[in-house]
């Protein structure tokens, strides 16, 4: 939850930051997605949450 929540708020700032600058792109549109999936919880936020939370561990274990 803890990660899930953070990750939302730093694809939220990204984005913002995106679109006041008008960089958009493949990056943008990377970053929009991931907004979206861990902001609507739909059905692939689950794995997508499980990578993030293993991406989070692995850097914690460096």
């Amino acid at each position: 939850m803890v990660v899930t929540v953070s990750m939302v708020a730093l694809f939220g700032l990204v984005l913002f930051f995106l679109l006041r600058s008008r960089t958009l792109g493949a990056g943008a549109a990377f970053i929009a997605a991931g907004f979206g999936f861990f902001l609507a919880s739909t059905g692939a936020a689950e794995p997508i949450n499980r990578l993030t939370a293993s991406l989070a561990d692995a850097l914690s274990h460096l």
